[in-house]
């Protein structure tokens, strides 16, 4: 008996990510998700400069400021609850001094310029197609950092505002790394402060959107629809019923594992896999001969894996 509607999904044949990819995972909270699996089986990897960006012009802002060099001033940056901010940033790089903020955006967005022209393959994750126009500046911002929502204007962007943004990003990263390959999704996360009705708008827009940029480097990976078909069940969100549960997010990564990450990648996952969880165990006797033995196994097999992947890095 088959109890999912499981989406159908073939492996791709070629462009696969092995352990000599550099990833570069942009976008929406679920970013972040994929990126900690990215970490723990040790790819080479890059998530968020500037923190969580929930929609596609944000995103678009950091690539084409990152690509042409813009360094952030005392323009760029204003003071609000005794932190200094950045309308192209997420609040988790706010600062308490002006100076430690601009050399923080300024570091981040050299290094994203740097990483886009040598990814193998980029990430985009698009939470939403609701914007926060600053009034007083007419600008689209990426975090409106608790200031009152008088002073901004809700907006939906339209599914050309979207297609124009996701090519742009496309076309300006090619010029410096033509190879590149684009894997777009959608989060499963669902807005639903913006409403029901309105999440499924917004949601609607993104897609489709995305379906118009594709082609032979640019690809779709569903994680929204099999957020939605296959876990259709509450036991798969976290306790607000609103972010999917760490085991949806383990889930949608296997099934991510199964289209994108190559064959020959697998051997080391495991053997990456058999090191996390030995640095994870916690011993009931740490001084025993048992664990000491135990403790030196683990450490050949970390030596043995930085041989071969030099860059990689274990805690």
């Amino acid at each position: 008996m088959n109890l999912q509607t499981k989406i159908p999904l073939q492996k791709q044949e070629s462009n696969l990510i092995s352990y000599n990819s550099k990833v570069f995972l942009l976008g929406s909270c679920f970013a972040e998700n994929i990126g900690e699996k990215f970490e723990y089986f040790k790819f080479q990897h890059y998530v968020n400069p500037f923190g969580i960006l929930f929609h596609p012009v944000a995103i678009h802002n950091l690539v084409i400021n990152a690509l042409s060099g813009k360094k952030y001033a005392d323009t760029d940056v204003f003071l609000n609850n005794e932190q200094f901010h950045s309308f192209d940033a997420h609040s988790k790089l706010s600062q308490h001094t002006k100076s430690l903020l601009l050399h923080q955006l300024n570091a981040a967005s050299q290094k994203t310029g740097h990483y886009l022209k040598q990814s193998s393959h980029v990430v985009i994750t698009l939470g939403t197609a609701w914007i926060y126009r600053y009034i007083k500046t007419n600008k689209i911002v990426a975090n409106c950092h608790k200031i009152p929502q008088q002073q901004f204007q809700k907006q939906i962007l339209g599914v050309d505002v979207i297609v124009a943004a996701l090519q742009a990003i496309i076309t300006e990263v090619k010029k410096v790394n033509p190879t590149v390959n684009f894997i777009f999704t959608v989060s499963p996360v669902r807005h639903i402060k913006d409403g029901f009705v309105e999440n499924t708008q917004s949601k609607s827009h993104l897609i489709t959107a995305i379906h118009k940029v594709l082609g032979s480097q640019s690809h779709y990976f569903p994680s929204y629809e099999i957020m939605m078909d296959e876990l259709r069940d509450y036991r798969f969100y976290n306790q607000d019923f609103i972010h999917p549960s760490p085991l949806a997010v383990d889930y949608i990564w296997q099934r991510f594992n199964d289209v994108w990450i190559a064959d020959s990648a697998e051997k080391i996952m495991t053997e990456v896999d058999v090191v996390q969880k030995g640095i994870q165990h916690k011993p009931f006797n740490p001084n025993s001969e048992a664990h000491l033995k135990f403790r030196e196994q683990l450490q050949n097999k970390q030596e043995s894996l930085v041989r071969r992947l030099p860059y990689i890095k274990f805690e």
